[in-house]
């Protein structure tokens, strides 16, 4: 292993340079936490990181070549040879990687889907457990950078079920495979160029950085670029070790939140009831209201309770599963989880799960969880159709992003519907009755 880094004091970031924010983990939508199903991606099969079935000695040879490219780019960054050269020793493109980076989901997650499996009594009742494990430590990362413990828990819950699954992949091979290939190429070059200085300051040897396939490491799962502007030392030992230290994880986790702007003492917000009658399009992460807006609208806490909060807190009002499902009035540090991984079901994921390890208890009320997913295909139909009736949801992608979803509020407000922006089979059908003149406004 490379020399360790100069000793810092315990709890100090890396980096000496400005935090801002690089491109987040791929903006984190690779790794399993944000789309796909929790936990993330199962370690890698050994037999599967060969080269792929047919590729040719021409094929190999300009991976080499572009391999040796990226070496000689890393040297004039100042990275020591011996640490490429061990790094890239008997190194390939890895199929798997590609598979999965290739592979689209055949159908759009539901939030019950999501929500199950991200927040299930075992990761709540793990949770609390590993609060009472880790208070003294946790309450010392909390005082540090105003993260409250019981986020920070969930975070590691969420990205790698507490420590337990950090991923099997190996990250130079998984970066140099996707940075080689091309779909986003500059962005994973720069990500391997990123892991290769990791491994020059002697943070982690080659054979030790693991991680997801799409080069999250650790047990928050932090991209490399993201390591290096916000990793942090918490115990002095001169290192940031995210992939066996809980200390250094939590730290890290918790300067990270802090510099993105998490707001001491504020909630991330909030089960609540809406009142009888409540127009439904005023609901979204593009409609944020001071709380008192909120509270003139009828809005109360789940259990009928005023909503508590400051006169200068604003908040969105989200309803995941359409008006039948739950609803959240979320505030600024929402987006703050937000920041970390651009989903909304991840963020709310995130949010319950604090709670329910804090002593909360589940979601109020009585929902139906059956909700049935639609195609990706079905969903670029969705939007081709309500396109034609001039509701204007952009180009089809089979992605249910806010220009859908405002322009299915638009369809469902035209007919007298709860203009929720949901999409369901059964908003299929009526949206193709009314493109073939069956159910006119």
């Amino acid at each position: 292993m490379s020399p360790p880094t100069r000793s810092r004091p315990a709890g100090q970031p890396l980096a000496g340079r400005s935090m801002a924010i690089g491109a987040l983990a791929v903006l984190l939508t690779l790794p399993a936490c944000a789309q796909a199903p929790v936990p993330g991606p199962r370690p890698a099969d050994p037999a599967a990181t060969v080269a792929p079935a047919g590729t040719t000695s021409t094929q190999e040879a300009a991976f080499a070549r572009w391999l040796n490219g990226v070496r000689t780019e890393a040297i004039r960054r100042g990275i020591r040879p011996t640490t490429v050269d061990r790094a890239f020793a008997g190194l390939s493109a890895n199929p798997r990687v590609v598979e999965l980076d290739r592979r689209q989901p055949e159908f759009t997650s539901t939030f019950w889907g999501y929500f199950g499996k991200a927040v299930s009594d075992t990761r709540v009742e793990t949770g609390r457990a590993m609060l009472a494990r880790h208070r003294a430590l946790l309450e010392r990362v909390s005082r540090q950078t105003g993260v409250p413990p019981e986020v920070l828990l969930a975070f590691w819950g969420l990205e790698s079920n507490y420590g337990s699954n950090t991923g099997g992949f190996n990250v130079i091979e998984a970066l140099a495979t996707l940075a080689h290939d091309g779909r986003r190429g500059a962005f994973f070059r720069e990500q391997l160029l990123t892991a290769l200085e990791i491994l020059d300051q002697g943070h982690i040897t080659p054979e030790a950085m693991q991680g997801s396939w799409a080069g999250a490491m650790g047990q928050m799962q932090f991209m490399p670029t993201t390591f290096r502007d916000h990793a942090v030392d918490g115990t002095g030992d001169g290192r940031a070790d995210i992939w066996t230290s809980v200390p250094d994880a939590f730290a890290s986790a918790g300067a990270f939140l802090s510099r993105i702007g998490w707001r001491a003492g504020e909630r991330w917000g909030r089960q609540v009831r809406l009142p009888a009658g409540y127009d439904h399009a005023r609901s979204g992460l593009d409609q944020w209201q001071p709380l008192a807006t909120w509270r003139a609208l009828g809005v109360t806490r789940a259990d009928g309770g005023p909503l508590p909060g400051g006169p200068q807190m604003s908040a969105a009002l989200l309803m995941p599963a359409g008006h039948r499902g739950p609803t959240f009035l979320v505030y600024h540090n929402f987006r703050v989880i937000m920041r970390w991984n651009n989903s909304s079901f991840y963020a709310l994921a995130v949010g319950h799960l604090s709670d329910r390890i804090a002593g909360q208890g589940p979601l109020i009320g009585v929902f139906n969880r059956d909700q049935t997913p639609l195609r990706r295909d079905d969903v670029e139909i969705l939007q081709g159709l309500l396109n034609g009736l001039g509701y204007q949801a952009g180009a089809p992608d089979g992605l249910l992003g806010p220009n859908t979803r405002a322009a299915i509020k638009r369809f469902q407000a035209a007919r007298g519907l709860p203009a929720d922006g949901y999409a369901d089979p059964a908003l299929l059908a009526r949206v193709r009755r009314a493109a073939a003149g069956l159910d006119p406004t």
